[in-house]
């Protein structure tokens, strides 16, 4: 890669990321839900992650990342199953495509809700953002951050304590707006 190549390249992983980690967590139990098995699909989950990353060009924005994801994750999980014997119960295909059909209408069901937090977390300020994807997504331990910032740890738990309750307040309000129009 050429040094001109280099922002394109931080701007596609940019790009990756803000329709990736939303995902994570609903990739993974949809994993969960075909393989039976929380080892075993973060371990699908992580080479998905890498075929998502190097297909990502594919990817067309502003359509639903989390279908096309899944889409991938099946094919990973369906590989999977393939090349390990070690789990006694196995699933054919048919049985596995039809479960992973249902698992993707419940989670498609779950998506109002999904999409009214990331609206939610966009009117937070940067540092609250921060504050809750460290602590919920990179699974940041408070004593720790509370040091790194010279604070006490109670001033980060009474912190999240507010910011669960406006982004509550939050995802509540802009779900009552949608049922009622």
């Amino acid at each position: 890669m050429n040094s001109s190549d280099a922002p394109n390249h931080d701007v596609a992983q940019e790009q990756f990321l803000m329709e990736y980690n939303p995902a994570y967590r609903r990739l993974l139990g949809y994993l969960i839900s075909l393989l039976g098995n929380r080892h075993d699909a973060e371990d699908v989950l992580q080479r998905a992650s890498l075929t998502l990353w190097r297909k990502f060009d594919q990817f067309e924005p502003g359509t639903n990342f989390f279908a096309w994801a899944s889409t991938v994750c099946f094919y990973e999980a369906r590989n999977f199953q393939r090349l390990t014997a070690r789990s006694k119960l196995r699933f054919d295909d048919d049985l596995l495509a039809l479960i992973a059909d249902e698992r993707t209408r419940d989670l498609d069901q779950q998506d109002p809700r999904q999409a009214a937090l990331g609206e939610c977390m966009t009117s937070l300020s940067d540092a609250n953002r921060s504050l809750l994807e460290a602590v919920y997504m990179d699974n940041a331990d408070i004593g720790q951050l509370a040091r790194q910032a010279g604070r006490a740890p109670q001033t980060f738990y009474n912190r999240l304590n507010i910011l669960r309750r406006q982004l509550a307040r939050c995802v509540d309000q802009r779900l009552s707006c949608s049922e009622s129009t």
